[in-house]
């Protein structure tokens, strides 16, 4: 997560360029939405007891569990894409690049259809963020697919997002309980959601999804990608925003705080 706001900081200040991230976690880790409480249906002890981890967002939504996944962040000026100024408009240009990279994996996956989020949803799962589809979220045969939120910052989008290699639902519902662990539960939220390897039947491995979602960014927006590192001083703002913020109980504890 710091490095995430670090990227979108330097871009503010003219000292970084647009970037696409891919990366993993390690441990595995609960976040919570910028709005989110820590009370709601979160089980503290649960998390520690499987040596995951705990950070807050600084976008909005739902506490996800980033396990077997890949997870992406675009950070880009809003007058650099379709829309940009505007929140969905936005959401459905880079959802895009989403969308052909998986189709590159033989995933059909699109927005969510407002006329059909209603029953997109485990209704007693009220914590999860994969047990409901809002608009900016991707969906495949009525499942939820991938999970996105944004921040901005003077002009400035920094969208990120969750894309499940698979989705355990016992494990999802041990660390976020919210509605229920039992069996019920479990069927809701694998009815509700899935992850890549689901619906291709087949393993897939981290690489493979993120090599396909680069070649989808690259072919659907007409972009060319450079690999490279932070720069400097991305890196040293990515460890002062970790110590001072995303480490700290203080932000982790206190939904919509500032800083």
């Amino acid at each position: 997560m710091a490095v995430d706001e670090a990227l979108l900081e330097a871009l503010v200040a003219g000292l970084g360029q647009p970037t696409l991230r891919f990366y993993a976690w390690q441990p595995p880790t609960v976040s919570l939405g910028f709005f989110q409480p820590l009370d709601e249906g979160i089980s503290l002890s649960e998390i520690a007891a499987r040596g995951f981890g705990l950070v807050r967002r600084p976008s909005g939504g739902r506490a996800i569990l980033h396990k077997d996944e890949v997870t992406y962040s675009v950070t880009v000026p809003e007058d650099l894409i379709p829309d940009g100024q505007s929140v969905m408009g936005s959401y459905r240009s880079i959802s895009r690049g989403i969308e052909a990279g998986l189709a590159l994996l033989g995933v059909g996956a699109t927005l969510a259809d407002r006329r059909e989020m209603p029953r997109m949803r485990a209704a007693g799962l009220p914590t999860v963020c994969f047990a409901k589809a809002a608009r900016c979220d991707m969906t495949v045969a009525g499942r939820k697919i991938v999970g996105s939120a944004q921040t901005r910052r003077r002009g400035v989008i920094m969208q990120h997002g969750s894309v499940p290699l698979t989705i355990d639902p016992a494990e999802h519902l041990a660390v976020m309980p919210g509605g229920g662990t039992d069996e019920s539960s479990q069927h809701q939220l694998r009815e509700a959601a899935c992850g890549v390897a689901d619906v291709v039947g087949r393993p897939v491995s981290y690489d493979e999804l993120c090599a396909a979602l680069a070649e989808g960014f690259a072919q659907r927006l007409g972009i060319e990608l450079h690999p490279g590192p932070l720069t400097d001083w991305e890196l040293a703002r990515a460890r002062e925003l970790r110590d001072t913020k995303y480490a700290t109980d203080e932000w982790n504890a206190t939904p919509g705080k500032r800083q």
